[in-house]
């Protein structure tokens, strides 16, 4: 057996890190790497479950694309996730839901960014100006970025966004 892709083990890594991020911060993971079955190229990195704050509406269903990326990379995390991967991945969130009995009360698109090879004065910027740290994570060395409620979904969809946390 040869040795393992790099680039498959940062991802790897990058995932643990999104997972421990979002776990700390009281979501659920329900699946993680889920293909749809009509269509194994669409894949979702995580499917959470976010319970019901204190605004009340039920428990939201989280999709959550996940992004890591080496520190100063060209292109940013976010900004992967282009106009052709937002339709890829809203074929793989619509097939989810489609299985689903009873639907979700609510759901979201949200892009975790992990960043590898982070210094420790990024860190001691982050800590001074007091981010949030449902926003925003230092995970095993690597910087963790939660973007919440990306815009995926049609306007027309039940998608409910979710305005608990501003």
């Amino acid at each position: 057996m040869g040795a393992a892709n790099p680039n498959a083990l940062a991802g790897e890594a990058g995932e643990r890190a999104a997972e421990a991020h979002l776990r700390a911060n009281g979501l659920r993971i329900l699946a993680r790497n889920w293909r749809n079955p009509a269509d194994e190229r669409e894949e979702l990195d995580l499917v959470c479950e976010e319970p019901a704050g204190r605004g009340g509406g039920g428990a939201m269903l989280v999709f959550v694309e996940v992004k890591a990326r080496v520190a100063g990379a060209r292109v940013g995390g976010y900004q992967a996730v282009d106009r052709r991967k937002k339709g890829v991945l809203l074929r793989a969130c619509r097939a989810y839901l489609a299985r689903l009995r009873p639907p979700p009360a609510g759901y979201r698109f949200d892009i975790v960014e992990v960043v590898h090879a982070g210094d420790a004065r990024r860190l001691e910027a982050m800590k001074a100006m007091k981010v949030d740290p449902r926003v925003a994570s230092w995970r095993d060395g690597r910087e963790v970025w939660h973007y919440r409620d990306v815009p995926l979904f049609p306007v027309r969809t039940n998608h409910r966004h979710d305005h608990r946390h501003g």
